[in-house]
């Protein structure tokens, strides 16, 4: 291939030599350009019970969480975000697979040493990604499953991670020095600090180890602020003048998994890798209920607000929570979408980012997002679906379509259908006043309920605690 200087020497005339010299060289430039920019990047951050209250972006009066603040400001906030379900485990599964966490048996909250899993011949978009070429990394809160890393069960690496510095459900014995991380199938010990500073610490190592001329998706899965609640003490010093003292440490808590988030974007920043990297956040359920621990952990003062029911129901409170998405020159900085988005619609939404077929052999229940990212509809396989049979709300099924809502019992009784644009608290039940709809979405909900429920495997039976996750 002819360098520049060569060309430039061959050619006689000096002014046609200087032109084509100074358009090659633009052109060269551009194409290095193209080039170092490469395929986007994928970072994917999730909380642990974060209320859809709790940001200062979502309006909350006290907290104040200014880096996630200026991501919603940089990108797009989403006022109808759903975590794939009201508690933890299948809301994990959901978004990793991009199917009704029903569908997978992954039915609740997945204690220690439970035959419940995401089974192996499920897809996630981390193996899929991974195939593609993109270096994978799972760090934080698993939950996918109870045998954590014993052969016996699929780990995070079985799933399409081939890195991952995870433990099984919360930091143990506390959020506050924890000892049950494993890196890669090695128990790591007893660490110092807080769970989201190690989590980073770890996150942001890793993306200054990666091989730089490949890209990766990175996904960063806080235990906080999940009971036990554990804040550094600088923390809750900014928020003493709210009593009692434990809404201090919650409060606080965020604010700390705020700047935890904080950093990690900041290495982005500093890796020039902000324009070229596609940024989720979002959390897993809303909020805790107070006391529903016990002493040892009273500290959830986490807002749905002004949303009905909390973490456990099928309302709204339990739902629908925090959603930001930033990516410099697809996303109009500053902009608001309020189309329904779920959990689900991860995997076939970062495979499209990533511009990788979506090649599964199970039925996806998830939508690709990106046209709401342009302010177009998202073209949806059916209405978005939730089911948690252990529901502190009698409703224990839910689907939106639209603006409107239906809740039903597990037996389809007992219909609540409400206009979630004109009611978003849930207070007006209008089943009676909509008969001819109310029928429809019936109709919609008891089709979808039972080929997803005919598709859900079995498990041993496992002697059950009581329903704390």
């Amino acid at each position: 291939m002819l360098s520049l200087r060569m060309i430039h020497s061959r050619f006689r005339f000096p002014q046609i030599s200087l032109l084509l010299f100074a358009l090659l060289t633009v052109a060269v430039q551009g194409a290095e350009s193209e080039t170092s920019k490469g395929r986007p990047n994928i970072l994917i951050m999730l909380t642990d019970d974060l209320g859809y209250n709790d940001l200062g972006c979502y309006g909350h009066p006290a907290i104040k969480s200014p880096f996630l603040d200026q991501l919603a400001a940089e990108g797009m906030r989403f006022t109808d975000c759903y975590a794939a379900a009201p508690v933890c485990s299948p809301s994990r599964a959901g978004m990793l697979s991009g199917r009704t966490p029903h569908r997978l048996g992954v039915f609740d909250w997945i204690p220690e040493g439970s035959p419940m899993h995401m089974k192996s011949d499920e897809t996630t978009f981390a193996a899929l990604l991974n195939e593609a070429g993109y270096q994978t990394a799972h760090i934080g809160k698993w939950h996918c499953n109870g045998e954590f890393n014993r052969p016996s069960q699929p780990q995070p690496n079985d799933h399409g991670f081939d890195y991952w510095f995870s433990t099984q459900n919360n930091a143990l014995p506390t959020h506050h020095e924890p000892m049950n991380f494993v890196r890669n199938g090695e128990e790591v010990g007893k660490l110092e600090g807080y769970s989201s500073d190690i989590i980073v610490d770890e996150a942001i190592q890793w993306l200054q180890n990666r091989k730089e001329e490949e890209p990766f998706c990175l996904v960063v899965w806080f235990h906080s602020p999940h009971e036990v609640v554990a804040t550094a003490p600088e923390y809750v010093e900014q928020y003493k003048q709210y009593e009692p003292l434990k809404r201090a440490e919650y409060y606080g808590n965020v604010a700390q998994t705020d700047a935890a988030a904080g950093r990690l974007l900041k290495e982005l920043d500093s890796q020039k890798l902000r324009d070229n990297t596609f940024v989720l956040f979002t959390s897993d359920n809303g909020p805790e209920t107070l006391n529903r621990y016990g002493p040892r952990s009273s500290r959830s003062y986490g807002s749905p607000d002004p949303l009905r029911g909390m973490k456990l129901h099928m309302y709204e409170g339990g739902i629908r929570v925090p959603g930001i998405i930033r990516w410099p020159g697809h996303i109009e900085a500053g902009s608001l979408s309020h189309q329904p988005v779920c959990g689900v619609d991860v995997l076939p939404t970062v495979c499209a980012v990533a511009g990788v077929d979506v090649q599964v052999e199970k039925k996806l229940d998830g939508a690709n997002l990106l046209p709401a990212l342009e302010n177009k509809p998202i073209d949806r396989p059916h209405p978005l679906y939730w089911r948690y049979d252990r529901a502190l709300s009698d409703a224990k099924i839910a689907i939106r379509d639209g603006d409107w809502k239906l809740l039903v019992r597990k037996d389809y009784s007992e219909p609540e259908l409400y206009h979630l644009t004109t009611d978003i608290s849930e207070e007006q039940n209008l089943a009676k006043n909509e008969p001819e709809r109310l029928k429809t979405m019936l109709a919609q909900l008891k089709e979808l309920n039972e080929e997803i429920s005919a598709e859900a495997p079995t498990w041993p039976k496992l002697e059950r605690k009581a329903n704390k996750k």
